[in-house]
């Protein structure tokens, strides 16, 4: 995988060119979505890389060639708006969802109604939002993909993770239906969930900005997950021949053999 666009193999369609799949990936600006602009982009794909904060999209697009969308997957009027920029440069074949997110540890007697909320909002109405205005493109294309990243939180529960645990799981149940509703479309619908992922933001965020205990989330895990990890699965997913719908992936590093296994040293 590479950064630089200029860098791809010239035998690969350059980004945009003639023949080159494309896809809409969401939650661009960190972690796994960025990670998955680049593996995507380093195929040659042209890649619209959508998420809130501009300036690092600014600055992912200038290194991938990616065309950068700043827009909140859960306002109905950027999604119309990112949808219209999409549809004027030809339209996309494949939908990746990656924004979401975790707030809070709480166990549900202590649970904070704005944690829930955001996270309901994000992970589900968003995804949900975003699918939805895309579905009609994807069908006319005759072979559409959308690819949606939960979370083993989305099928195993554990203590402090209700809100996140409701929203994966809802997201989960969501992705299932979808791929029930689209097969007579020839839309695959592939989930990726991944377990313990260290990247940039995720336990940062969730817990409040909270760098020293964030860092503990992953004290003593030899190799847990990285963002490229998750991002070459989802790169291999959507480059396989379309017949071959990977319904399922769960993504964990072996230190961790279950949600509540998870090996520590040292």
């Amino acid at each position: 995988m590479t950064s630089d666009a200029t860098q791809l193999n010239p035998a690969s369609p350059q980004p945009g060119g003639p023949g080159a799949r494309a896809a809409v990936v969401t939650g661009a600006s960190t972690g796994i979505g960025e990670a998955t602009v680049r593996a995507l982009a380093g195929e040659g794909w042209r890649v619209y890389a959508v998420a809130r904060r501009a300036d690092r999209l600014e600055r992912l697009a200038a290194e991938t060639g990616a065309v950068a969308v700043a827009a909140d997957i859960a306002e109905d009027d950027d999604v119309a708006r990112l949808l219209a920029a999409v549809e004027a440069r030809g339209g996309v074949d494949t939908l990746v969802n990656i924004a979401g997110g975790a707030r809070g540890r709480d166990w549900l007697a202590d649970a904070k109604t704005e944690d829930w909320e955001w996270m309901l909002r994000v992970n589900v109405l968003g995804t949900m939002k975003i699918t939805r205005a895309f579905l009609p493109m994807l069908r006319a294309h005759g072979e559409g993909t959308v690819l949606n990243l939960t979370s083993t939180a989305g099928i195993d529960a554990y203590e402090g993770g209700g809100g996140y645990n409701a929203a994966k799981y809802a997201e989960h149940g969501m992705t299932q239906a979808l791929r029930l509703e689209e097969a007579e479309h020839n839309v695959r619908v592939i989930e990726v969930l991944p377990g313990l992922v260290k990247t940039e933001e995720f336990a940062l965020r969730r817990l409040g900005g909270d760098a020293v205990a964030a860092e503990k989330v992953y004290a003593g895990v030899e190799k847990p997950l990285t963002a490229e990890d998750v991002a070459d699965v989802v790169r291999y997913a959507v480059t396989a021949p379309h017949h071959v719908n990977l319904d399922e992936i769960v993504i964990r590093p072996v230190a961790q053999a279950a949600t509540h296994k998870l090996i520590r040293r040292g």
